[in-house]
């Protein structure tokens, strides 16, 4: 139940290719475990945790937080807060900004915090940016320092993504760099992670640390989750390298789509083909059952929804003026819940969700 960048990546639902799942949730989890704070870690007898999450192709928010019961009555609470927006498309390239606000704090001891900005840009499913990165620990000064990010992802499949990120800081005169590579998969029951990271540093010395989640869904509501390994040393927050084992449930607000596994024969989805009208003008149709409104949005318009045109029986219909080339896209279902189409191939876009694949010939 501890909170920081493993439990976050639990929380990101993948969207199924075959489903129009949601991608706004809140949940609240309940729970035992290690805690970590500045200056040291304990284990909770009671740990609460809500979280929130909404994500689409051009933003993503997630706040995460904790209220652990240590011993002798001793209470400890922990937050965080990542975003992350696309701002703008210069060609296929989109420039993004992202932000994380953290803090910890025990009733009897130190209140810490810290907050990073980073500017970067995507192409394809590789990110560079800088930015900074500060903290303070209570009674002492703050830090602040410059940092560098590189990441980059790779769907392995529908259920399961290869991440790898790395981040080199500029803190208090000398450089440190972490480098974490994970794997998580994301099924109709099962939500898992497992995550390696280092830190080198001529200065600093040079560590190592493994974690991994699980989630199991008992019902479309509620699931199991533990999760174990240990954590590298934040030097902003003064929260030390240690271990931690941590277990519970976790109660969902909007129910998980649950459909039952399909064969592997039927899994092989392709690139939806668009039809030409004339010139660069081609057609997109779509099946689109119950629903009042569908927009379309892509990396050849910066991700800005546009109307589809409904036909009747359900068929809703979208004409683009766009040259030979592949495509990436959206749907947007009564202007607010971004899905994928059914039957469509997809990759991911980096930040959880899924991206349909468009191909004009």
């Amino acid at each position: 139940m501890h909170v920081g960048p493993v439990s976050s990546s639990a929380l990101l639902f993948g969207l199924a290719p075959l489903a129009l799942a949601a991608q706004r949730q809140a949940s609240v989890g309940v729970g035992t475990g290690v805690v970590r704070y500045a200056g040291g870690s304990s284990f909770s007898a009671l740990t609460v945790s809500p979280a929130a999450q909404s994500l689409s192709i051009s933003r993503y928010l997630a706040v995460t937080g904790s209220v652990s019961l240590l011993e002798a009555g001793v209470w400890a609470s922990q937050g965080r807060a990542d975003i992350w927006s696309a701002l703008t498309q210069l060609g296929n390239t989109r420039v993004a900004v992202s932000g994380t606000i953290g803090f910890s704090t025990r009733s009897d001891g130190v209140a810490a915090g810290s907050g990073s900005a980073l500017a970067e840009a995507v192409r394809g499913d590789v990110a560079i940016g800088a930015g900074v990165v500060s903290g303070v620990i209570q009674q002492e000064s703050g830090v602040a320092a410059f940092r560098l990010r590189g990441r980059t992802w790779r769907q392995l499949g529908a259920p399961t993504q290869l991440s790898f990120t790395t981040e080199a800081t500029r803190f208090l005169g000398a450089w440190y760099t972490d480098v974490v590579g994970g794997l998580s998969f994301d099924g109709s029951r099962i939500v898992g992670s497992i995550w390696l990271s280092g830190r080198l540093s001529k200065t600093y010395g040079s560590t190592g640390a493994a974690s991994a989640t699980l989630q199991y869904f008992l019902t479309p509501s509620l699931a199991v989750e533990a999760s174990g390994g240990n954590y590298l040393r934040d030097p902003f927050q003064g929260l030390p390298r240690a271990g931690f084992i941590t277990g519970g449930v976790r109660f969902f607000a909007k129910r998980r789509a649950m459909a039952p596994s399909v064969p592997a024969a039927t899994q092989v989805l392709q690139p939806l083909v668009a039809q030409h009208r004339g010139g660069d003008t081609v057609v997109v149709r779509f099946n689109m059952t119950g629903v009042q409104s569908v927009a379309i949005a892509g990396n050849w318009n910066a991700w800005k929804p546009e109307a589809l045109r409904g036909l009747g029986n359900d068929l809703w219909e979208a004409a683009l003026r766009l040259p030979a080339g592949t495509y990436y896209f959206n749907l947007v279902v009564n202007g607010k819940e971004w899905v994928v189409p059914g039957g469509v191939a997809t990759i991911s876009d980096g930040m959880g969700g899924l991206v349909a694949v468009l191909n004009v010939l």
